[in-house]
């Protein structure tokens, strides 16, 4: 990995699906800072992640800490929980990209579509952040459980949607080092389709009885991620 890897903090690492991408980066060779409410939660879900990996490469640290000393935040807590939880991190989050995982499901009917009014869930983060956060919205659409399968391939794409370019370049890398393919989604306000999206593939989940349905993009080029 070069020395220029971006220092990642996941806030909500210790929920499946911070703890399943946390353990894919750090295990492709990304320094990794998993953050939770307390420092101890943190340290005890980092510990449990190292164990997996078989050697001590992330990290456990309160919310604060970790995304002071990270180069990319990535949020993924659930939807009742972002906006208190940037809240306490605006000041932290200044002058960095953030990627936001957030879905809007509001129980007990997460089966159906129920964006909010504010558009998404990651154009709320946007504003509520400011211009110096570059907000982008990505991997709603990825299986935890399939995530923490360290040999399970994972055959799904992430789309990749934010107002800034080279914010979505960024983590369309970040992507890849996962094994899976990022695509440009375009600005932020797109973000709501794959947001609505997490519903629709939670009903064909309980339809289908499967464990982690995900989506797939036909017809693109090879080299589809550095389209514009």
């Amino acid at each position: 990995m070069p020395e220029t890897s971006p220092v990642i903090a996941v806030i909500g690492g210790s929920g499946a699906e911070g703890s399943g991408l946390a353990l894919r980066w750090a295990h492709a060779g990304h320094r990794v800072l998993l953050g939770s409410r307390t420092a101890e939660k943190a340290a005890a879900a980092a510990s449990a992640l190292n164990e997996k990996l078989g050697e001590a490469r992330i990290e456990g640290l309160a919310n604060p800490d970790a995304a002071a000393r990270a180069d990319i935040v990535v949020l993924t807590v659930p939807y009742a929980a972002q906006l208190p939880t940037l809240r306490e991190l605006k000041a932290q989050l200044q002058g960095k990209i953030l990627v936001d995982v957030t879905v809007p499901l509001v129980p007990p009917k997460v089966a159906r579509v129920q964006l909010p009014a504010g558009g998404s869930a990651v154009e709320i983060a946007q504003r509520e952040l400011g211009p110096d956060v570059r907000v982008v919205g990505a991997f709603q659409n990825v299986s935890a459980h399939h995530l923490m399968e360290l040999g399970h391939a994972v055959e799904c794409d992430v789309l990749v949607c934010g107002d800034d370019k080279d914010a979505r370049e960024r983590v369309v890398s970040l992507v890849g080092a996962l094994g899976l393919r990022g695509l440009h989604a375009g600005p932020l306000a797109n973000s709501a389709a794959a947001e609505a999206l997490t519903s629709v593939l939670i009903f064909m989940n309980r339809h289908y009885k499967s464990p982690g349905a995900g989506i797939r993009i036909t017809g693109l080029p090879d080299r589809a991620a550095d389209a514009d």
